[in-house]
């Protein structure tokens, strides 16, 4: 029985803001049903006995949406409740949730802390830039909430990262964003990618390839900078460059050079191979009705993952290829003759890779030291 990790989303694609950004918004667009509402308790109850009693080495409950704190509170105080009963191998239990802030109160995060939560923490950088691109349902900027929010976590001794789409407005204002971040004394962020819908029509918010390159130049100036103050901060992105050039697998998804059919459960029970994918034909079955071990075998699940093996000619004659490895599918769309095509931020890979493998090249025999 292997290890199980879950991406959960008790609350569907409902959220009480209204990104301008979103991918799941666009992703619940393109299937039949938009949203799958809130998970119920017998759905819940059925995931967690399932899971624990397949699962070996750990068992990982991480929970997105959507937003899923939506679910409630006592959705996740149950969910403690039904893991401490159906544990019965006495395995490790991780649990983590991505929110973005908006419904924390005292209690929230007095729970979070004391259930040792991991917590990401959508926030896009200062409050212009952040309000502009996250506003709630009425269409008012949220960062003076989710600034309150950030309070609470330190209060109650919340484990908590910050999550930063770079959008084209973030890209361009990479530095600033940077800066802030440190002000606010943030020890972990992850950048990741803005994603275009699946028409791959350009908006106004769309990270170009020329975007994201100064972007990460940048970014990554600040962070070799602290580095060598004596001041880390962790950035996930180049933490896990320097660790393969230490000889290490990344643990960031989008890196491994393929594709795994991890569990993304949505709040009926439907089970999907990835978050990115959540789409009616990529349907592995319904954890009512399937174990664990159906979804891992499901004929789905394995076209889905070698669908992400093939390598491009142009990757294979590439000298990054073995620090880039084609990156994540989705931004190898769209599918040429039904192989993901080049990624579409390459040219941006390969000039950030000349400009600053001399440092994390340094930062890795330091590490390694």
């Amino acid at each position: 029985m292997p290890q199980v990790d879950m991406l959960i989303k008790p609350a569907s694609s409902l959220c009480n803001m209204r990104c301008t950004y979103c991918f799941y918004a666009d992703v619940a667009e393109n299937r039949a049903v938009k949203s799958y509402g809130i998970m119920t308790p017998e759905t819940q109850e059925e995931l967690i006995q399932k899971a624990l009693d397949y699962a070996d080495g750990y068992c990982s409950f991480a929970f997105q949406g959507g937003e899923p704190t939506l679910a409630g509170l006592d959705f996740f105080r149950r969910q403690v409740e039904l893991q401490q009963r159906y544990n019965h191998n006495g395995i490790p239990i991780i649990n983590s949730i991505q929110t973005n802030g908006l419904a924390i109160n005292e209690e929230w995060a007095k729970f979070l802390g004391e259930n040792r939560f991991l917590v990401g923490l959508s926030l896009d950088g200062p409050k212009e830039i952040h309000d502009a691109l996250r506003p709630d349902a009425a269409g008012v900027g949220t960062f003076d909430r989710i600034m309150e929010t950030v309070k609470l976590f330190n209060q109650y001794k919340v484990e908590y990262n910050i999550l930063t789409v770079v959008s084209k407005t973030v890209a361009q204002n990479a530095k600033q964003v940077y800066s802030f971040f440190r002000s606010c004394n943030f020890k972990y962020l992850q950048f990741i990618e803005c994603l275009d819908p699946f028409d791959a029509q350009m908006r106004e918010y769309s990270l170009t390839p020329e975007d994201y390159e100064q972007f990460l130049k940048d970014t990554f100036d600040e962070y070799f900078r602290d580095f060598q103050r004596g001041r880390y901060t962790s950035v996930r992105i180049f933490d896990n460059y320097v660790m393969m050039l230490m000889g290490k697998q990344p643990e960031s998804c989008g890196m491994s050079g393929a594709c795994t059919a991890y569990n993304l459960v949505e709040a009926n029970g439907n089970v999907y191979p990835c978050d990115f994918y959540v789409l009616d034909r990529y349907l592995l079955g319904n954890i009512h009705t399937h174990t664990f071990a159906d979804f891992a075998s499901s004929d789905v699940a394995k076209d889905f993952v070698t669908e992400s093996l093939h390598v491009d000619n142009a990757c294979r004659r590439c000298k990054w290829y073995k620090l880039c490895r084609g990156g994540c599918k989705r931004c190898r769309e769209p599918f040429v003759g039904g192989r993901p095509g080049l990624n579409r931020f390459c040219e941006a890979y390969k000039s950030f890779f000349k400009y600053a493998y001399p440092r994390m090249e340094q930062m890795a025999r330091i590490l390694s030291r």
